[in-house]
């Protein structure tokens, strides 16, 4: 690929993990829609001004647009941001008002909103499970091998061929499920049940603190009760096993997206570990440089993060969209029309405010991708 990463590769980098992931989020939302019977006024990848474009037999623009942080598909009758009817809307012929994004039902509209972040989700699940059958998994058994010097885990007093068969009180089956508890948590309480000798014991620790950085310079700060693991075993995977595999592990990753996002929400983790396009751009950058392997595992990473940042319940993107329709659902009526302008105008400036935010960490925290 390329020997050492600069702003030319972050540009490429970039652009070859956000625009066709970006693609079949929107085509995710655009498939459904054609399904349940909407037509579909215009497809765009990016924003803004219309750069190049063709109309296909079934009057669907398609489009690429000038700001390429995103995109998104216009539904026929979605003819404002908080997609209520309006006269407008009202005055269509009953036939094409049928073809309309407001004409289905409330479970049809969640179905195709829901629908971008699931097919990431799906593309996550499809790369970890390829890899997963490509390569098989090593299996190791969550057997202490020995101690980093200093480490929680000695000073807790256990000791090399101690068997860790629960911990906070879930049991576990092989190491990577006590690092999984482990790496996300520096700083807080760990509970382990521990076997030695066949009988069963209780220990406490704090899991310490451990910053690493990468050959590119970027830090990284995790948990770490310095142990380490027996030989682990390489064994092959079947396909359903790897799909299997594949959905746990993508769940396991939205999981640690939500538990960082409530770390720096609750001040346990710095808002500088928050990243925009631009870190996103240098990340993509310095995968690219690392070979085709880690590069299209940082697209699967990606893609679980745009769909858990869509998930979420912010109104203009589609968790806030879901939001609304399960209130719906709950007060058998809509919000208000007003309600929902009002929501998504506000949703609108956090979103922008938050672009703006994250932005300035990237600026304060890159040179200039180093070069």
């Amino acid at each position: 690929m390329f020997e050492n990463a600069n702003i030319f590769t972050a540009i490429i980098g970039f652009a070859l993990v956000l625009g066709p992931l970006v693609v079949v989020h929107e085509l995710g939302h655009y498939l459904v829609g054609r399904w349940f019977g909407v037509k579909a006024e215009a497809f765009s990848i990016g924003f803004g001004k219309e750069l190049a474009g063709f109309t296909d037999r079934h009057g669907t623009r398609w489009k690429l647009s000038a700001l390429p942080l995103g995109g998104y598909v216009q539904f026929a009758g979605d003819m404002n941001p908080a997609s209520q009817p309006t006269q407008e809307w009202l005055d269509l012929p009953p036939q094409e008002r049928d073809r309309t994004f407001q004409a289905r039902t409330l479970g049809q509209r969640a179905l195709i909103v829901a629908a971008g972040p699931v097919t990431n989700l799906l593309v996550a699940i499809l790369i970890i499970a390829g890899f997963t059958f490509a390569y098989g998994k090593v299996v190791t058994e969550p057997v202490i091998g020995g101690f980093v010097a200093g480490s929680p885990a000695a000073q807790a007093g256990l000791q090399p061929g101690d068997r860790i068969i629960a911990v906070e009180g879930s049991s576990i089956d092989g190491f990577q499920e006590l690092r999984d508890k482990v790496l996300p948590y520096p700083g807080e309480n760990l509970d382990l049940t521990v076997e030695r000798d066949g009988s069963q014991f209780d220990t406490q620790m704090v899991i310490g603190v451990h910053e690493e950085e990468d050959r590119f310079g970027n830090r990284f700060r995790m948990g770490q009760i310095g142990v380490f693991a027996t030989a682990g075993e390489l064994q092959p995977v079947g396909p359903i096993e790897a799909l299997g595999a594949g959905t746990r592990e993508t769940a396991k990753i939205m999981k640690l997206s939500l538990v960082g996002l409530w770390q720096i929400l609750s001040g346990r983790r710095s808002v500088d570990e928050l990243g925009g396009p631009i870190k996103i751009a240098k990340f993509s950058g310095e995968q690219l440089v690392s070979g085709w392997r880690a590069f299209i595992g940082f697209v699967a990473l990606i893609s679980i993060n745009l769909a858990f940042i869509n998930l979420l319940p912010i109104p203009v993107l589609d968790g806030g969209h879901l939001a609304f329709y399960a209130a719906e659902a709950i007060r058998r009526k809509p919000v208000s029309a007003r309600g929902q302008e009002w929501a998504f105008r506000t949703g609108m400036a956090l979103v922008l405010a938050l672009m703006v935010f994250v932005t300035f960490i990237d600026l304060a925290s890159l040179d200039l991708f180093g070069s």
